[in-house]
């Protein structure tokens, strides 16, 4: 059976809680990516934040020099466990309309399953199926 650890990105990186936009959007930036998870002080997942959250709050007049990523991130973020099957994974991105997903073991980050992973480990007829799913919204 293959599981959400076997086609997972392992080296998702955590921004914290108190780190500001601005730390959020460079660090998106050297990574190269749209999202970031944020994580406390205890390295437990708090939520997620994108690239979209960021230039949404800039345009709201929001400081990004000041307002800390739990500031807009701080809400129910949708995960799967590391050992839950791909479809459980298919079936929670397309409920949830997500394109990604951190994957936890315990309580503790372990990697994020991206659209693209899903598109490399699955066959062509399931990755349509998610892509239109996540569409949808």
């Amino acid at each position: 059976m293959t599981t959400a650890r076997d086609i997972m990105s392992g080296d998702a990186e955590c921004i914290g809680a108190n780190d500001t936009l601005q730390e959020a959007a460079k660090r998106m930036q050297d990574l190269d990516v749209g999202s970031l998870p944020i994580c406390g002080d205890d390295d437990r997942l708090q939520g997620m934040v994108t690239d979209r959250d960021i230039a949404l709050a800039v345009a709201e007049g929001k400081d990004p020099t000041s307002t800390t990523v739990i500031d807009l991130g701080a809400h129910e973020v949708v995960t799967v466990g590391a050992d839950d099957s791909i479809d459980v994974v298919l079936e929670t991105m397309s409920k949830h309309q997500v394109r990604r997903l951190p994957v936890i073991d315990g309580h503790n980050l372990v990697g994020v399953v991206s659209q693209a992973d899903v598109a490399k480990n699955c066959p062509e007829e399931r990755v349509g199926d998610l892509v239109e799913a996540i569409s949808r919204g």
